[in-house]
């Protein structure tokens, strides 16, 4: 039964796209409440702490758990991190498909889960949810890329910065 008084938490997601789709995507993942806890930004140059450090590294691994993706431009931020996965239709195994494919989310699920691991948090790390764009052509693969490592530039006038 539905109650206007409990808070229903509603997708942004696009209702009929199967993210598991080969393609490019934009994503943006948040710190929770937005703390700076990654590093910070000194002339224009993003300075990563052991958090930071730690999940470059994880960033960077991706492709070694899911072979079917690469991993284009990225910039962590203090408080957020963008970048760029590109998901591949590849056969992987044996004569059995594998059991399920590869989706944006379970991507995104597994890079929060090993970076809050790896960094043994107690808190939340991670905001709940994340952004996507999917991108859909050239133009806007090199808007969004120098966009990416343009971003340290313009820290102070980011919608997510916080002094």
């Amino acid at each position: 039964m539905y109650n206007p008084d409990i808070h229903h938490r509603r997708s942004i997601r696009l209702k009929e796209y199967d993210y598991s789709s080969e393609g490019l995507y934009f994503v943006t993942i948040c710190s929770h409440e937005h703390k700076c806890v990654f590093g910070e930004i000194i002339d224009d140059n993003i300075i990563l702490n052991r958090c930071g450090n730690i999940i470059d590294k994880e960033w960077k691994s991706l492709p070694q758990h899911f072979p079917n993706i690469v991993c284009h431009e990225y910039i962590i931020m203090p408080n957020h991190i963008h970048g760029i996965i590109q998901i591949e239709e590849r056969i992987q195994g044996g004569p059995t498909p594998p059991l399920r494919k590869t989706t944006l989310g379970n991507i995104l699920a597994y890079y929060k889960y090993r970076t809050t691991k790896q960094l043994d948090q107690r808190i939340p790390l991670w905001q709940r949810n994340y952004y996507e764009h999917i991108i859909r052509n050239q133009q806007s693969y090199e808007e969004i890329a120098a966009y990416i490592v343009e971003n340290p530039v313009h820290w102070k006038r980011d919608k997510l910065y916080k002094d």
